[in-house]
Order: structure tokens, then sequence, then C-alpha cells
């Protein structure tokens, strides 16, 4: 029962790693939305300055989430810092439910993360030796940090709310793979239900108390986030409609209207305008 695979299959995951080894001077992050942020301090001192917190110091080891809507600023203590840093999107970033569902500042100490020993290992031996290859190694190494901090978020009960919160739950997790992997089917409440093995009255209370919305809500939004991915990646509005469980594109696109002010084509042209290009160029 793997709770990610159809999740990180629709919403790809890409991330690169910007500053490996010694920290030099402060850096400044402006806010982009849909993309987060993996600071790792191996050693030394950190500052983290993130608007609307508090700043913080850093002196062991650590490694922070960054996925907050403001801008941040890093910067080393007097005796330097030694950091792996990385930015992450998930396909459409905010768009996507495993986005949203993330912390928007997390800090966890190095010696909690025993999961990621080995992998940061590899990470550093990357940023000693620079072998060929290094950049995209290490990017490729950082999406598999990225994973591995999903896992950790899931089962260490750091988020007691949201997606991952549901999919923690031993029953929950169960209908949230089913509609994940099935978006196109016309599920209900008691479908839903019974894929948990719970009551519909249970269900609908449990689902609402952990994952902070309804049933129905999260579906929509999740067909809808789907539907956005499956239109960047070029599928046409009927397909998309019909991959994700609308019964037209006429219903499909009442749903983009709704969330966003847009309709499904327009939606695409802003975000993808080399493709309104494209297609206006065919059209001449």
């Amino acid at each position: 029962m793997d709770r990610l695979a159809a999740l990180l299959s629709n919403f790809h995951l890409s991330a690169s790693v910007f500053n490996a080894g010694a920290l030099c001077h402060g850096s400044r992050h402006p806010a982009k939305a849909g993309t987060g942020y993996v600071h790792i301090l191996t050693g030394g001192t950190l500052h983290l300055a993130v608007a609307g917190h508090r700043a913080r110091q850093f002196d062991e080891p650590v490694l922070i989430l960054l996925t907050d809507d403001g801008e941040h600023w890093l910067g080393p203590g007097a005796q330097g810092a030694e950091t792996l840093c990385g930015s992450f999107r998930f396909g459409l970033g905010q768009v996507g439910p495993i986005y949203r569902a993330l912390p928007s500042l997390l800090a966890v100490p190095l010696d909690r993360l025993d999961c990621l020993s080995g992998l940061l290992e590899l990470m550093l031996a990357e940023v000693r030796e620079e072998r060929c290859g290094r950049q995209a190694t290490l990017d490729r190494l950082c999406e598999v940090l990225v994973i591995q901090l999903l896992r950790y978020l899931m089962d260490s009960g750091h988020v007691d709310t949201g997606l991952l919160a549901g999919l923690a739950h031993p029953k929950l997790a169960k209908a949230f793979i089913a509609l994940h992997n099935q978006p196109a089917v016309p599920w209900t409440l008691t479908g839903l239900a019974s894929e948990a093995g719970m009551s519909r009255a249970r269900f609908a209370k449990v689902f609402r108390d952990t994952a902070g919305q309804p049933p129905g809500e999260y579906l929509a939004l999740y067909r809808l986030g789907l539907a956005q991915a499956k239109l960047r990646d070029g599928v046409s509005l009927d397909a998309a409609a019909s991959q994700v469980g609308y019964s037209s594109a006429s219903a499909l696109a009442k749903v983009f209207r709704r969330h966003t002010g847009l309709s499904p084509i327009q939606w695409r042209n802003l975000q993808c305008p080399e493709t309104a290009s494209d297609q206006k160029s065919k059209s001449r």
C-alpha cells in the first residue's frame, strides 16, 4: 500500500541544490508561489529570518523546511556555516495537494532524522569530491531527500492535520489511496467510508477532523489540481475532464471558473504562455 505513489506520479517532484558547502555570506530568497526550500545546517551557526516570524539562530545540525509565502534570509554565524540548501516543487506547486499539506516552517534536529543519515552522507560526498555530473546527482538526491522527509512527516506525528495526517491514519489512508488512484470513479461518502472500513457517519467526522475539510471538498480540489496538471502537460480539456471524473468538458470548466475565475484555456495560457504562443502561430 504505497501512500505516495499516485501523488508523486501525478504531481511530479523536481528539486535543485543551489548551495553545498560553506555559506560565505547572507542570502535572500524571495517568495515563489509553489516553491519550497530545504536548508540543512551540517556545521557552524546559521541565522534565519522569515517574513512575519521571529528571527532564529541554529547552533546544532538541523534541517529546516520552508513553504512559507513570505521571503526569507539566511546568514552564517561568526564562525561560519556549512550547509546544503535546495528548492523543490510538486508540479504546479501550491495547486497540488502535497505542497498544500506541508508545514510552512519546520526545524528538525538532524539527530532525530536517522532516516536521512545515509542520504546526507551521499550528498556530502558529492560536495567534497566534485566529480562529473555533480549538480545533476545532487539535484536527484535532493528529490529523494524530499520524499524521505514526506515519509518522516507522515510517520513521526509532526503533522496533525491535513493530507499527511490523513495518510498517516491507518483507516483513512485506504480511502485517500483509493481516490488518488482512481479519481474518475464517482465516489460517494458511502463508497469512501467502505474503503476505509468505517461507518458513513464515523468516516465523515474522522476525515474532517483529520484532513481539515470534508471528503467531498477534498475530492473536488484534488480533481481540480489533477486536471490542471494534465492540462499543463498538454492533455485536451475533454480528455482531462474524463480522466479526473467529470462528465464533460463544460462540467470541468464550471469548476475552473468557480475556483480560479478563469476558463480552463485561459488558465492554461497564463500558466504556459509558450503553449499559447505556439497555438497562435499554428492558427495563422
